[in-house]
């Protein structure tokens, strides 16, 4: 299946694409593929977490994204706003109205278990789904997986990554970086035109744009808010908000200019971190935890390369072709391979986008993501307290910067190196497998464990 620009970039809510984003959507689908026969008999749902969702669940919102799911919420469009309320309502008053058109009644002790014992087999990110009659007799059942960047698959679509359906047709299709660099030695063409030739083809050329412009617009938007934005982030870590000041810091300074650029970047990934921390409104790109760092290269483009749309158009393609191939070949998921294959995988689409906006050779494209996501090999997923702030919000102001720094050295050369992009996700992959579970976002590991964390947020497992 091809996965390109309307796949890999999602707008939906922080703080995390497969914790928060994914088992929203997996509820929502749950209620939804019952049938309207079957739905009309519920009376009572419950919902297992098991592996990293029961974990780290707490700290990523996964339960509050299950209740919103059930009710037929969707991460692109839910008041952010209003979630808090939304569900203090529910456990005040102890039901669920499911799907909008039908009030069961609902205990969040019994109805969501968080089971921190046993693993689903397909993917660390495993959720069970029940539904029962009002005799107590099971209707249906389903096991579904948020396998990182909001995609949500059930055991018999195993990775697919979307929904059952038809193969679409695409006039350049492509498995490795290989295959797509081939395609544009035979036909002269330059690699953002062919990607530009498959999105037009699955989405039409006008609907593309429109997208395009909707993200770029969510991802600005995310960026001004965050460096308006002061305090506390939520979840008991008590870590203070720092883009506000950085920005008011380097605007008394140097401003836009010089020395500051870097600065300027690192700024831009930790406001929108920050923001996704919070809750509100981001695009995953292509996690949320990650989230910050194509914003923040996107929006060194435009500010400081002198960007036009033309640009951002050929940044967002390039962007998605080297996300795709991450999930396609080895994983964007930190559950599934550690941090590098959410920071590093981000990293390595961003310089390919930035080297794309740059109007670089394909082969200088293909080496500046080889060169960022090479050196994210081995980093490991372990949030302190299950939440996406440390070390999660620096992680992407330093990937930003290496970003940029990988399609600076590409640009220099004339795209010949040893090491393929290809070969480098195989690596990722491999590093990923031979990674103990702790080191993979179920804060057992790392920093997870060597900082003490407030007895307020410690995980009780039962």
């Amino acid at each position: 299946m091809y996965i390109g620009i309307f796949d890999l970039f999602k707008i939906g809510i922080g703080p995390s694409s497969s914790h928060t984003v994914g088992p929203m959507r997996a509820a929502r689908r749950f209620l939804i593929e019952l049938g309207d026969a079957d739905f009309a008999r519920v009376a009572r749902v419950e919902v297992e977490l098991f592996g990293s969702l029961a974990h780290t669940g707490r700290g990523h919102g996964t339960d509050f994204a299950i209740l919103l799911g059930l009710m037929g919420e969707v991460p692109d469009s839910v008041d952010t706003a209003g979630i808090a309320d939304v569900v203090a309502n529910i456990r005040d008053r102890r039901e669920l109205n499911l799907l909008g058109r039908k009030v069961v009644a609902f205990d969040e002790a019994k109805d969501l278990p968080f089971n921190f014992k046993d693993v689903l087999p397909v993917h660390s990110n495993g959720m069970a789904f029940r539904a029962f009659a009002a005799d107590g007799s099971l209707i249906g059942e389903r096991e579904m997986y948020s396998v990182g960047g909001g995609f949500v698959v059930d055991a018999e679509e195993a990775f697919v990554g979307t929904p059952r359906g038809e193969e679409a047709a695409v006039p350049y299709p492509f498995e490795t970086m290989e295959a797509l660099l081939a395609l544009g030695r035979e036909t002269g063409k330059p690699l953002t035109d062919m990607l530009a030739a498959n999105e037009y083809s699955l989405h039409g050329e006008a609907h593309t744009r429109e997208f395009v412009a909707r993200v770029e617009a969510v991802m600005h938007e995310c960026i001004r808010l965050g460096l308006e934005t002061d305090g506390i982030l939520p979840g008991g870590l008590a870590v203070k908000r720092r883009a506000k000041a950085l920005g008011e810091r380097l605007s008394g300074g140097a401003g836009m200019a010089g020395q500051d650029t870097m600065n300027w970047v690192s700024t831009f990934a930790i406001a929108v971190n920050e923001q996704n921390a919070a809750g509100a409104r981001v695009v995953t790109a292509p996690t949320n935890g990650a989230a910050g760092i194509v914003p923040a290269v996107l929006e060194y483009y435009r500010r400081f390369c002198n960007g036009d749309d033309a640009g951002v158009m050929r940044y967002f393609l390039a962007a998605a072709a080297v996300g795709s191939l991450c999930k396609r070949n080895a994983s964007i998921s930190g559950a599934e391979v550690g941090c590098q294959g959410e920071v590093g995988s981000a990293a390595a689409m961003a310089a390919a986008g930035l080297a794309a906006a740059l109007n670089a050779s394909n082969e200088q494209i293909e080496n500046a993501a080889e060169i960022a996501l090479e050196h994210h090999f081995g980093m490991t997923c372990d949030p302190i307290g299950g939440l996406v702030q440390v070390p999660c919000i620096e992680r992407n102001a330093m990937g930003a910067v290496k970003a940029i720094n990988a399609c600076s050295l590409s640009m220099l050369g004339d795209g010949t190196h040893l090491v393929s992009l290809d070969q480098a996700i195989e690596t990722m992959r491999r590093t990923g497998a031979d990674m103990q579970s702790k080191y993979k976002e179920t804060a057992l590991g790392g920093l997870a464990i060597t900082v003490s964390m407030p007895a307020s947020i410690a995980q009780v497992e039962c």
